[in-house]
């Protein structure tokens, strides 16, 4: 199983769809990187050679991925909340950032909620039994 850039490769893929394993490298970027490696891009990972494994480690190093890019990324939205921006403020509160609507939708970035008709009933249904039992 090849490591690059910390992350362990599936060794039954195709290098091709192995190497997007990578945060920070999609498909075009890893296209790129096998044609710059002069690698054959049908070519599995477990059939790789440590020196053609070395050729896309140095590959790899030319780009910000894994913990560089994420640290980049959480520096980048700790600034904009830092200097109280539309976006920062967006990112803090876990609403849409890029001006989604949110009065219906947004689900994915809200997380999911419970409908307040069914949670009041069950607090009801809860509350009204001892009542009953009392009297």
């Amino acid at each position: 199983m090849a490591r690059i850039a910390g992350v362990d490769l599936p060794s039954e893929k195709r290098i091709e769809a192995a190497l997007p394993y990578i945060f920070g490298i999609g498909l075009t970027l890893a296209k790129k990187i096998i044609k710059d490696c002069g690698l054959d891009p049908d070519k599995r990972t477990k059939n790789l050679s440590e020196e053609e494994i070395n050729k896309i480690q140095r590959a790899v190093e030319t780009y910000k991925v894994e913990g560089d890019l994420r640290r980049e990324i959480q520096g980048n939205i700790k600034r904009l909340q830092e200097i109280g921006s539309y976006r920062g403020t967006r990112h803090s509160k876990g609403l849409p950032v890029r001006g989604q609507r949110t009065r219906t939708n947004a689900r994915t970035k809200r997380g999911k909620r419970v409908t307040i008709g069914t949670v009041r009933k069950e607090i009801i249904a809860k509350t009204a039994t001892p009542v009953e039992a009392k009297k």
